[in-house]
C-alpha cells in the first residue's frame, strides 16, 4: 500500500520521538546519550546483525581497531531497550574488566563479572542462581565451560563471544571447550567477534559457522570436499564460499573507512644485528638437526606445527630454545628408560607462554616396544641434544638483546620528533625471552620503567599491569596474549622483538596501538638478522609485498583473502625446513614472491585507489542519515539516525521523511 505524505511524516516522527525506558523506542535515547562517536561502518554492522529475525547470529569480523566492541554494544543496547535483558558476554579472561568499562562508561549499561569468587559470593548472599542478573553477565571462556550445564538452562536473549577464533575448532571431536559451548548455546542468538576468522585453515570458518547455524555448510565431510583445498584456479568454489560467508559474516577494513576516520601513519625502523660466533654456531647446528627427515624428539603427526614453533623459538633467543631443549630431553630420556614410545604424541606446549594448538596433533596411539636398533638411534639423538643444550645454555647474552637498547633509543628519539608520548610495547613469543628482555632493561636506564604482561596472569593482576602502563611505566614487555583484545591507543610505538611469519598476527600486534583513537603516528621497530638469508627474504616480503609497516594501514582483506596469509606462513616454514644452501633459499623465496605478486599487487592497488569507492557502495544508501550524526548543529540528529536500528526497513519513503525532518531542524 502506498503511503501518503502525511503517513510518511507520521511514521518518521514515531520512529524519532522520545520514549520511556520500558519502550523499544528508548534505544534512540540510549545511544544518543552514549559517550562514543558512532561511525557508519558500526551502524552497518549492527544492522547486519539485526537483519534477519530468523538468524541465530552473525560474525562481526572487522579489521583490528575498528570498534567491534562498539558494534556489539549497539546490539546489546537494542536488546536492552526491547527488555530482552538476559545477555551474556564470553571473553578471554584478561578482557572482562575492559568490557565492563565499555558498557558502563560509554553506554551506561549495568554489568556483572562472574568468576569463581564472585559466583560463590552471590550464592553465600542468598542468590539462588547467580547467572540470572538484572545486568549484562560477563565471564571468561573457561568459566563458561565450567558452568556450561547451567548456561544451557537459561534462555539467553543474546550471547556475545569476543575473540571468537578461540572456538574456531569446535568442529573437532577433541576440542572440549569449543564443543561444550557449542552445545550449551546452540539455540541462542549469538554475536561472534573476531578480527581473524581464519588462523590456520579454511576449516575454521566451518567451525565458526556451526555456532551460527549447523546447516550453513552442511556436514564436515561435504565442506571438506568442496572447500578444504581452495586454490586460485578453483574460482567457482572460492566464489561459492565467499557468497555463503557473506550471509553470516561482515568485515570492514581500514581502507574502507578513511573517508570519515582519519588514521595516523606508521613509521618503520629496522634494527639490524649480527649474531655472535657462538650464537651462529648453535643456529647452524640446530637448523641442520631440524631439517632431518626422522627425529625422535618430534611427533610425526604434529611435526609441521611443532617445527614451526621451534623455528620461531630459535629466532627468538638462546634462552627460549634452551628451555625447550630441556623439555625435549626429559621426554626422550623417559622414552629411553621405558624402552617404548608413542610416536604420535599430543603436544600441549613447548615453552611457557607459547601457545601451541594441541588440537592439530593426532590422538595418542598405542605404545610400542623399541627394537635394539631404535634404542641405539634414540640414545644417539639424546646425546646430540644434550650437546646442543649445553651450547645454548652457555650463551648468556644475545646480539639481538644488545641491539634492543639501541632500538629503544632510536624509537624514543623518533617519538620526541613526532611530539608523541614516550611509551612502547615490546612483543615476544616466549616467556623466557620476555624474562631475558626484562634483565636487559633492569641493567639499563629503563630500570623501574617497565611492566610485564603475559598469558596466565590473574585477571586482576593484568588490569593492574595495564593501569601501570597507562599511568606510570614507559615500556610494556608482552607475550602474544597482549596481541588480542587490548586497547593501547595511548602507546605510539610497537617493537616486534620476534617477528611472526603470519602477516595477520603482525597486524594484530600493530593494531593494538595503530587503531581508531590513536592521536599520533605509530613507530614500528623490527629486528633483522643480517647473517640469515631466509630472515632477510621474509622481511623483504613482509615490507615490500604485504606493506605491513609503513603508511596508513597494513595488509588486510576480506575473510577469504586471509588465506593468502595462512599459505604464506606455511610456505615460509617449508623453506626454512627444506632449503640447505643460500642458492636454494634465494630460489625458493623468488618463487614465493612471484606466486604472491598477482593477488597482492591487486590488493595494494585497492588500498591506494578503492577506499572511497567501496565506502560509497557500502554506505551510500544511508548517506544522508549517516552524515547527520556528525553534524552537531542538527537537533536530535543522533536520535533520528539511531532509530534506524529499530526498524531495518526505515528506507525509501520513511527514510526520506526522516531526512526532511533533519533538514528542517
Amino acid at each position: 500500500m502506498r503511503l501518503t505524505p502525511y503517513h510518511e511524516k507520521y511514521y518518521a516522527l514515531t520512529l524519532s520521538k522520545s520514549a520511556s525506558s520500558n519502550n523499544i523506542e528508548k534505544l534512540a535515547g540510549t545511544l544518543s546519550d552514549a559517550q562514543v562517536d558512532i561511525n557508519p561502518h558500526q551502524i552497518e554492522a549492527a544492522l547486519f546483525a539485526f537483519r534477519s529475525p530468523f538468524s541465530k547470529g552473525v560474525v562481526l569480523g572487522d579489521e583490528v581497531g575498528l570498534g567491534k566492541t562498539i558494534e556489539a554494544c549497539i546490539v546489546i543496547a537494542q536488546k536492552w531497550a526491547e527488555l530482552k535483558r538476559r545477555i551474556l558476554i564470553i571473553v578471554p579472561a584478561n578482557l572482562k574488566t575492559q568490557w565492563q568499562i565499555e558498557l558502563d562508561e560509554k553506554f551506561y549499561l549495568p554489568s556483572v563479572i562472574l568468576d569463581s569468587e564472585s559466583y560463590k559470593a552471590f550464592v553465600k548472599s542468598g542468590v539462588k542462581n547467580p547467572l540470572e542478573q538484572d545486568a549484562v553477565v560477563i565471564m571468561s571462556y573457561n568459566f563458561a565451560y565450567d558452568n556450561a550445564a547451567a548456561l544451557k538452562n537459561i534462555a539467553w536473549d543474546l550471547v556475545v563471544m569476543d575473540e571468537a577464533h578461540k572456538v574456531r575448532n569446535a568442529y573437532k571431536p577433541d576440542n572440549i571447550i569449543g564443543r561444550t559451548l557449542l552445545d550449551a548455546l546452540r539455540d541462542r542468538q549469538k554475536l561472534l567477534l573476531t578480527a581473524t576468522p581464519l588462523h590456520n585453515s579454511v576449516l575454521e570458518l566451518y567451525g565458526l559457522s556451526r555456532f551460527i547455524d549447523d546447516y550453513i555448510f552442511g556436514d564436515l565431510e561435504s565442506f571438506k570436499m568442496q572447500f578444504s583445498f581452495l586454490r586460485d584456479e578453483e574460482k567457482r568454489a572460492f566464489d561459492d564460499l565467499t557468497e555463503r560467508v557473506r550471509t553470516f559474516c561482515i568485515r570492514t577494513l581500514r581502507r574502507q573507512v578513511t573517508e570519515y576516520i582519519q588514521y595516523t601513519e606508521r613509521r618503520l625502523i629496522t634494527q639490524e644485528f649480527y649474531p655472535s660466533p657462538k650464537e651462529q654456531e648453535f643456529y647452524d647446528l640446530f637448523s641442520a638437526y631440524l631439517q632431518r627427515d626422522e627425529l625422535w624428539a618430534l611427533p610425526n603427526s604434529g611435526r609441521p606445527l611443532v617445527s614451526m614453533v621451534l623455528w620461531k623459538l630459535l629466532a627468538s633467543s638462546s634462552f627460549a630454545i634452551a628451555g625447550t631443549l630441556e623439555k625435549l630431553l626429559v621426554r626422550l630420556e623417559t622414552m629411553y628408560e621405558a624402552g617404548e614410545t608413542v610416536r604420535n604424541v599430543k603436544v600441549r606446549a613447548l615453552d611457557d607462554g607459547m601457545a601451541i594448538d594441541n588440537e592439530e596433533a593426532e590422538p595418542m596411539v598405542k605404545r610400542k616396544k623399541l627394537t635394539e636398533k631404535e634404542v641405539l638411534s634414540l640414545k644417539a639423538e639424546i646425546d646430540e641434544l644434550r650437546r646442543y643444550y649445553g651450547i645454548a645454555a652457555s650463551i648468556n647474552q644475545n646480539a639481538k638483546g644488545d641491539a634492543l637498547i639501541i632500538a629503544l633509543e632510536k624509537g624514543f628519539e623518533k617519538l620526541k620528533e613526532l611530539k608523541a608520548p614516550q611509551k612502547a610495547v615490546i612483543f615476544t613469543e616466549s616467556r623466557r625471552t620476555q624474562d631475558y628482555i626484562s634483565r636487559i632493561l633492569v641493567e639499563s636506564k629503563y630500570k623501574n620503567k617497565f611492566v610485564l604482561y603475559f598469558g596466565g596472569m590473574p585477571p586482576k593482576k593484568q588490569e593492574e599491569v595495564k593501569a601501570a602502563f597507562l599511568n606510570k611505566a614507559q615500556i610494556m614487555i608482552a607475550t602474544e596474549s597482549a596481541a588480542e583484545g587490548l586497547n593501547l591507543q595511548f602507546c605510539p610505538m610497537v617493537i616486534n622483538y620476534d617477528l611472526p611469519f603470519n602477516p595477520q598476527r603482525i597486524e594484530q600486534r600493530i593494531g593494538r596501538c595503530h587503531r581508531y583513537g590513536q592521536k599520533n603516528d605509530v613507530v614500528v621497530i623490527n629486528f633483522l638478522n643480517k647473517n640469515n638469508i631466509a630472515d632477510q627474504r621474509v622481511y623483504e616480503l613482509l615490507c615490500d609485498k604485504f606493506q605491513l609497516f609503513e603508511g596508513v594501514f597494513g595488509a588486510s582483506d576480506g575473510v577469504l583473502g586471509d588465506i593468502d596469509a595462512l599459505d604464506f606462513e606455511k610456505r615460509v616454514v617449508e623453506i626454512y625446513q627444506t632449503c640447505r644452501t643460500a642458492a636454494e633459499i634465494e630460489r625458493s623465496f623468488a618463487e614465493l614472491r612471484a606466486s604472491l605478486s598477482p593477488q597482492i599487487d591487486e590488493r595494494i592497488n585497492n588500498h591506494n585507489t578503492g577506499g572511497a569507492v567501496m565506502f560509497k557502495k557500502q554506505f551510500g544508501k544511508r548517506r544522508e542519515i549517516i552524515e547527520a550524526i556528525h553534524d552537531k548543529s542538527v537537533k536530535d540528529a543522533e536520535i533520528y539516525l539511531n532509530n534506524l536500528l529499530i526498524v531495518e526497513g526505515a528506507q525509501g519513503p520513511v527514510r526520506s521523511a526522516l531526512g526532511e525532518l533533519i533538514r528542517d531542524g
